[in-house]
């Protein structure tokens, strides 16, 4: 057991002597978590409408969301502004067709079609969307009531609140699965730290693979054999390694993420063991990966690419809510997803560790099938270093 610790601290020390490995590691997830949390959480006391459509109704939807300090970019097409909303570039966007403006002329009632974005702010800005709407077709009904009752201007004014319900109604229309709910209560850097923290552990975790490779290379892992050491001690220091390795990376972003940003984690013992799991299927990775290669510049290389599809995959850069329904069924594949379930459970439903169990099996499960598969291919790279 002395051998194994031995050679897995000797691991983290060898990393870290690398300086580049502290700004990878220590400081640029939490750049990109404040990055992240100011561009889509909810510091703003504003939020950004994309608006589709031209016309009158058009004109007076603009006009009111502008009144409530809302930034409104026009565009000219639906599939475009689903893009933007589900890139986190706009809070919500709203769709005015031309029958929609040819029913409003007519003084018909209209249903508009609103498309709520996932963050956090996004919710407060489709609150004053449907605020702005419900007063335009207020208006709207006032005027038709006052039309046929002959009232003047200034009398208008006075009937304004005494209409309810009079002439076209305008109503929205949710597109999708409401995420008011889902996303409720999250604070500004939540999400973002949540979905970093698996990018980061995982990324680390390959590109450090390349380690195993140079101890190959550098006549480390002869010269452990050499010593009364055994084959499956080493690969046992290689896998604590990498574990380590991970693991000091993934608490580091819990811990710094709360006391500087005030992150939520929800239950710290279901979230220790999250993190802890997630760190298992990332050296075990790591260990398959560092096995197969023999080159540590190609193995770094793919690991930065694998590591990036498979986060993009599993949900670290835009929220499984928002994946059609077919990619949702492949990122299942990937231990980000299953991160990615967990921590919405503590984080935004007070959930703990039994609430958690099924994403633990899945995070264990994986790792009880690439670690032997790692150590194997291990084995047979420290026989052909031999």
């Amino acid at each position: 057991m002395s051998a194994v610790l031995a050679i897995g601290t000797t691991s983290l020390r060898r990393f870290f002597r690398d300086r580049s490995n502290f700004f990878f590691v220590l400081v640029l997830p939490m750049l990109l978590v404040v990055a992240i949390g100011l561009q889509f959480g909810d510091s703003g006391s504003a939020g950004r409408v994309m608006l589709v459509g031209s016309g009158p109704l058009a004109q007076e939807v603009s006009a009111g969301l502008k009144r409530q300090d809302l930034a409104v970019d026009r565009l000219d097409g639906a599939g475009t502004a689903r893009e933007v909303v589900a890139r986190g570039r706009a809070d919500v966007a709203v769709l005015v067709s031309p029958t929609h403006e040819a029913r409003w002329a007519a003084g018909e009632s209209v249903q508009l079609t609103v498309i709520p974005g996932s963050q956090a702010n996004g919710q407060a800005s489709v609150a004053t969307v449907q605020s702005v709407l419900a007063t335009l077709s207020n208006n709207r009904a006032a005027v038709r009531a006052m039309t046929d009752a002959g009232v003047g201007p200034r009398e208008a004014k006075r009937s304004l609140d005494k209409v309810d319900g009079v002439g076209p109604s305008l109503t929205v229309s949710l597109v999708g699965q409401d995420l008011g709910d889902e996303f409720a209560g999250l604070g500004e850097f939540d999400l973002g730290a949540a979905q970093q923290l698996s990018l980061f552990m995982f990324l680390t975790a390959l590109t450090g693979s390349a380690m195993l490779i140079q101890s190959r290379e550098l006549g480390v892992t002869r010269r452990e054999l050499s010593a009364p050491v055994t084959a499956g001690q080493v690969i046992g220091g290689e896998v604590l390694g990498r574990f380590v390795i991970s693991l000091t990376q993934g608490l580091y972003m819990v811990v710094g993420t709360a006391v500087l940003f005030g992150v939520n984690w929800g239950d710290p013992l279901a979230t220790g063991l999250v993190v802890a799991s997630f760190a298992g299927v990332s050296a075990a990775a790591a260990m398959v990966l560092g096995s197969l290669m023999d080159n540590a510049n190609a193995a770094g290389g793919l690991g930065i690419g694998l590591g990036l599809v498979v986060a993009g995959l599993g949900g670290s850069m835009l929220p499984i809510e928002l994946f059609p329904s077919s990619l949702t069924v492949v990122s299942a594949l990937t231990p980000h997803r299953w991160a990615y379930e967990a921590y919405a459970e503590i984080q935004r439903r007070g959930g703990g560790v039994a609430d958690v169990l099924p994403q633990l099996g899945v995070l264990v499960a994986m790792t009880a099938l690439l670690l032997p598969l790692g150590a194997w291919l291990l084995q047979r790279s420290l026989s052909r270093a031999m």
